[in-house]
């Protein structure tokens, strides 16, 4: 029996954006949760983040992971907020029939 696939694409992407301390971190996650919920339609959202240092200053790092019908809308919604990269994007309805994502 197959299930229906509501939400077709699961949506997957790493975020930098520099000069972010760990509350502005968490402020960053929070606010990205909630225009998500509210603006676009989906499941299963997931946005984790921390920050560190590297070679260009403090940065925060947010994972987030989306099924949404419209992946194109999340990616440049969150390309507004910082340096998106490691970029995902499955189809899982032609994965549930044994295709490439």
């Amino acid at each position: 029996m197959d299930q229906e696939i509501e939400f077709r694409y699961d949506t997957q992407l790493l975020l930098d954006k520099y000069g972010l301390d760990d509350d502005e971190c968490d402020d960053l996650i929070d606010e990205m949760r909630d225009h998500i919920i509210r603006t676009f339609k989906g499941d299963c959202l997931v946005i984790a983040g921390n920050t560190d240092d590297d070679e260009f200053g403090e940065k925060a790092t947010v994972k987030l992971h989306f099924h949404t019908n419209e992946p194109w809308l999340v990616l440049e919604y969150c390309r507004g907020l910082g340096e998106i990269y490691d970029i995902v994007v499955e189809d899982m309805v032609r994965q549930s029939k044994g295709l490439h994502g």
